[in-house]
């Protein structure tokens, strides 16, 4: 009688977790939708949400409200949604492949590796256009990735989260001095300042159709990835026992990581913390099986740049803060609460 209740027992927990998520996914759309309409209408020309629905329902290109909303507030807060879901779910692939809880594209490299190849196109080639910059950005991101996957494998013993998380810090901190050089003796510095702070300011709509379908692209492998992932931060051993090709799966991982930070810093900048944090959130609140904690990363994500765009505008109007300020103010004592959680695991 035991045994015929089992199943009955594993269906009806599967069913009230997928419920839970569900609820968790709709809650944080509902919060990210409600985000983006006080986005529209915040900022140094606060704009009545009555004029906001219009702007959106029946635009007039004659009202500078509307033009302010289209051109200006619509474009940025795109790209924040869609850089935020991308950071965040390059986060959380790299902590389940790395089964690293401090793994993220910026302690890993990536983000500055993006940055360094982006000095170089605006010290030698400033004319070059935005599809281009988001090339050299995917280049310069693969090059700090096997800079730092190779350094942290000829350690003895192999390539480890602490060797990585190292290696990934070293590399970083290299690509931020030669870029700080590059630009200070071509005096490109002031180019380089927005890429520096991080920011989603004065980012136009062919910004955004031009990484939208790179970033789209990135997230739907992602999902498809998920099951995957899940299996390989069981460990390489039992990922294998059950019959994962572990190289194929890290191979598109790092591919994916790849083309949403290369995508997201060409756009807004070298923006810390929050592959790191945002993973960690959607763990706890959906489990341990990434085909929920990637989508919930990306919703999450997204939430956390369109309320820090907010805060940006708000904290010192008419000027705006950097998003990368703020939300390293929020997740430098995350790091250091799991950075030391992790020590005293050792």
């Amino acid at each position: 009688m035991v045994n015929a209740k089992q199943p009955e027992l594993v269906t009806n927990k599967n069913h009230k977790q997928h419920s839970n998520v569900l609820l968790i996914l709709g809650s944080g759309i509902a919060a990210l939708l409600l985000g983006i309409v006080l986005a529209l209408s915040t900022g140094a020309a606060d704009i009545p949400l009555a004029t906001v629905g219009q702007a959106l329902v029946s635009y007039d290109p004659n009202s500078t409200p509307h033009q302010i909303i289209h051109d200006l507030r619509m474009p940025r807060i795109a790209a924040g949604a869609l850089v935020g879901a991308a950071f965040a779910v390059a986060g959380a692939i790299m902590q389940g492949m790395t089964r690293n809880p401090l793994a993220d594209p910026g302690l890993l490299g990536i983000n500055a590796g993006a940055s360094f190849a982006l000095a170089l196109c605006f010290a030698f080639f400033p004319a070059l256009p935005f599809d281009l910059l988001i090339l050299y950005s995917f280049a310069g991101a693969a090059a700090s990735a096997a800079l730092v996957y190779g350094i942290g494998s000829l350690a003895k013993g192999g390539l480890n989260p602490l060797r990585l998380t190292l290696a990934g810090t070293a590399v970083a901190s290299l690509f931020i001095a030669l870029s700080g050089g590059i630009a200070i003796y071509y005096r490109v510095d002031q180019d380089l300042a927005f890429w520096y702070a991080g920011g989603i300011a004065g980012i136009k709509w062919l910004q955004v159709k031009m990484i939208f379908p790179w970033i789209l692209a990135g997230l739907i492998g992602s999902l498809i990835l998920s099951r995957f992932i899940t299996l390989l931060s069981l460990g390489e051993e039992v990922a294998t026992g059950l019959g994962l090709q572990v190289g194929v799966v890290k191979f598109c991982g790092i591919l994916l990581v790849l083309i949403l930070a290369g995508a997201s810093v060409s756009t807004a900048g070298s923006i810390g913390f929050v592959g790191l944090v945002i993973p960690h959130i959607a763990r706890y609140l959906v489990g341990a099986d990434y085909r929920w904690i990637i989508p919930c990363s990306a919703v999450l994500g997204s939430l956390l740049l369109v309320l820090a765009d907010i805060g940006a505008r708000l904290i010192n109007p008419p000027n705006e803060a950097p998003i990368g300020a703020i939300i390293t103010l929020l997740g430098a004592p995350f790091f250091l609460y799991l950075a030391r959680r992790q020590r005293s695991e050792i």
